[in-house]
């Protein structure tokens, strides 16, 4: 597989820019349910994640993986709700074949094994590592998030907490230090709306996406899980050590 890095980057991106554009001609058609701006906020999210890894950002692959993850999370759930549905299967298996073809010590190479960013911003092994694991959990609740905030329901505190997660996911590709507390904002924000419309679902059969209060929880966790590797270093650098 080593030899096919570009042909697994090329397929990977091709994935992402599927969904990109599925989604996209959706929320111009006017996706049905009042699911406008939910399908638009996805558009973008695989856009960016099929830009990322075109371009080749040291972020992108991490990215990238976690909202394929996203959407086998989406196929899954799709799978024992709905059964073998020929939309479902197909959305598993295109997501399983672009997080699959992302893995891999030769296809990190060209992405965030690059020691160009690496020494720029003085970052060791350990470091990188605990970069990755907050930003492909990052991508994979990010469109939770946004699924949950932008239904046809007025809840402030979603909506806030789907600005803070956008807030964080830029802070992490730059590496600044107040997306640490976007991300534990985010978390708690969301947790609050969860606790007032706990009822809540978003799900159609054109437009598969359930996010219902269980996928809201593992999105609020997975978003203070990101930042919660990067309380010791803060703890040290405000210590002065």
């Amino acid at each position: 597989m080593k030899r096919l890095v570009g042909e697994r980057k090329a397929l990977a991106a091709a994935v992402l820019a599927f969904y990109g554009f599925l989604y996209t001609l959706i929320a111009m058609a006017g996706a049905p349910g009042g699911l406008g701006r939910v399908v638009a906020a996805l558009a973008g999210v695989y856009g960016l994640a099929f830009f990322g890894l075109v371009a080749g950002y040291f972020w992108a692959r991490w990215f990238a993986v976690g909202v394929s993850l996203f959407g086998l999370i989406q196929g899954v759930l799709g799978l024992w709700q709905m059964g073998p549905e020929p939309l479902i299967v197909f959305m598993l298996v295109t997501h399983g074949i672009a997080a699959g073809f992302l893995y891999g010590e030769a296809m990190a190479e060209v992405f965030d094994g690059q020691t160009a960013w690496r020494q720029r911003m003085s970052m060791d092994e350990h470091s990188v590592n605990r970069l990755g694991n907050a930003v492909t959990r990052l991508g994979v609740s990010l469109p939770m998030v946004l699924i949950w905030a932008l239904a046809p329901r007025a809840d402030s505190l979603a909506v806030g907490a789907a600005g803070l997660a956008l807030l964080a996911v830029g802070g992490i590709f730059k590496l600044r230090t107040w997306s640490v507390m976007a991300m534990v904002g985010a978390s708690g924000l969301l947790i609050g709306s969860i606790a007032a419309a706990p009822h809540l679902a978003v799900a159609h059969p054109t437009v598969w996406m359930p996010v219902g209060a269980p996928l809201a929880v593992l999105a609020a966790g997975l978003m203070f899980a990101a930042a919660v590797p990067f309380f010791a270093p803060i703890k040290r650098f405000l210590r002065g050590e």
